[in-house]
């Protein structure tokens, strides 16, 4: 994490410029964590397929909220959760595309949506290789896998090993994480 961090500090100023942040360099600078400007880190602690980084999104925290809505930027950008049963997607049946809610970027599809029980929707698959990022998540006295967008890095939730076959994944995500896009979607696998 430290080397990240002085990495994020060197590299701050270099992708405020890039990116177009509106952020005010010199306090983006001063208050310099891995929030500020949104990267996935190239270290080995985040598992990503296919994504380059020219693909990434940037964007500083002072742009994030003010695209997101504040329940939006708690999950996505601060990594919390969502409450159990309450999220708008946990029953939603229909065909079509999950989006991240962030940047668009497609993470899942309706053909790999299952009941898992727990009130958020899960899936047994990414949309692709390239849709997401996994990372280890030593948060609350435990280890999970945090499941992040691969574009922009907001946080989607956590996968599990307990889900159904073909994979036996159960990626839980949060509603908020979510926008969803009805249409026909093809057969997974």
């Amino acid at each position: 994490m430290k080397q990240y961090i002085v990495v994020s500090l060197i590299l701050t100023p270099l992708l405020l410029e890039v990116c177009g942040c509106s952020c005010d360099r010199t306090n983006a600078l001063a208050q310099s964590d891995e929030r500020n400007i949104s990267i996935i880190s190239n270290d080995d602690s985040l598992k990503q397929k296919g994504t380059s980084m020219t693909d990434q999104k940037y964007m500083c925290d002072a742009d994030w909220q003010e695209k997101l809505t504040p329940e939006q930027y708690r999950v996505l950008r601060d990594k919390g959760t969502e409450m159990a049963f309450t999220g708008k997607y946990y029953k939603t049946k229909d065909d079509g595309l999950y989006r991240c809610s962030a940047c668009g970027n497609p993470l899942f599809s309706s053909k790999a949506k299952f009941d898992s029980g727990t009130g958020w929707p899960s899936y047994w698959e990414p949309y692709s290789d390239s849709s997401i990022a996994t990372k280890k998540d030593y948060s609350h006295g435990m280890v999970r896998t945090e499941v992040v967008c691969a574009k922009c890095s907001g946080h989607l939730g956590h996968v599990f090993d307990d889900g159904p076959d073909p994979t036996g994944l159960r990626y839980c995500i949060n509603s908020v994480s979510l926008d969803f896009e009805k249409k026909e979607m093809p057969d997974v696998r």
